[in-house]
């Protein structure tokens, strides 16, 4: 995670982003700093930080800095140049790490963790609006894993960690409409439990959730899916999330998940 100092709308690069509709800095604080609480203090996960700087209003979106298995690190290359400042950011932070870092052709949109989810050994991986499809085989390559392409329909759902939540190894959350027809039959047919949204919920961000093994932390505002998770046996943490959501982010585009 990465603290919000210098989080902000300084640009427009998705239909969520308008600078006549700013964040305000302290509210965006206090929404960060709940969720590091129940990240850390409730749900008991260790959490490193990434150090914020000036000019990158941004990086508190880590779910962007790239792909990570086990110890390799696939560095995003971002679509928009306001936030290509980010990439040698995260790099410098992986290297120091001690990540195997394997880059993907400098040609080649990719934007990490907000584009590509794990389910079962499955990579589920968005493509058309940040990310280029070309990226999936090369991705599969380097980890010897088994990609399925899913075709991005509506700019509002510009990453698919805003539109699909793994849930557990055979399970998911996620809202049809944005997805192209062929790509909604793809995950009917890899994933044996999926959960369908609202238009309301999935506009609240609710596909945007953190899942820690039986917890799924969610932004305020989605009831209809808390009422469903309860159903399946997972306890359910809401948290207000809203200047973030002027960004176009939710929970779990602030979070990156340093997986085995």
């Amino acid at each position: 995670m990465c603290p919000p100092d210098y989080f902000g709308i300084e640009y427009e690069i998705n239909p969520w982003m308008s600078r006549s509709r700013p964040a305000d800095p302290v509210a965006a604080r206090l929404q960060w700093e709940s969720l590091f609480d129940l990240l850390r203090g409730k749900l008991g996960l260790s959490i490193s930080l990434l150090v914020p700087e000036k000019g990158a209003p941004d990086l508190v979106f880590t779910a962007n800095a790239g792909l990570v298995r086990g110890g390799i690190f696939i560095p995003s290359n971002f679509r928009h140049p306001e936030r290509r400042g980010e990439s040698p950011i995260f790099r410098r932070w992986f290297e120091r790490e001690g990540y195997e870092i394997r880059d993907l052709p400098r040609d080649l949109f990719f934007e990490g963790e907000g584009d590509v989810l794990a389910v079962g050994d499955d990579l589920l991986a968005g493509y058309r609006t940040r990310s280029d499809i070309r990226t999936h085989a090369r991705i599969g390559e380097i980890l010897d894993t088994r990609v399925l392409s899913l075709e991005l329909a509506d700019p509002r759902f510009y990453h698919l960690d805003t539109c699909f939540c793994p849930l557990a190894r055979d399970a998911a959350v996620y809202y049809p409409p944005a997805f192209d027809r062929y790509a909604t039959r793809v995950i009917r047919t890899n994933v044996p439990r999926t959960v369908e949204v609202s238009a309301v919920e999935a506009l609240r961000f609710a596909c945007n959730a953190v899942v820690v093994e039986r917890n799924v932390v969610l932004n305020t505002g989605c009831g209809n899916l808390k009422s469903i998770l309860l159903g399946m046996g997972y306890a359910v943490w809401e948290t207000d999330l809203s200047e973030f959501m002027k960004a176009g982010g939710a929970a779990k585009c602030l979070t990156l998940f340093l997986t085995p």
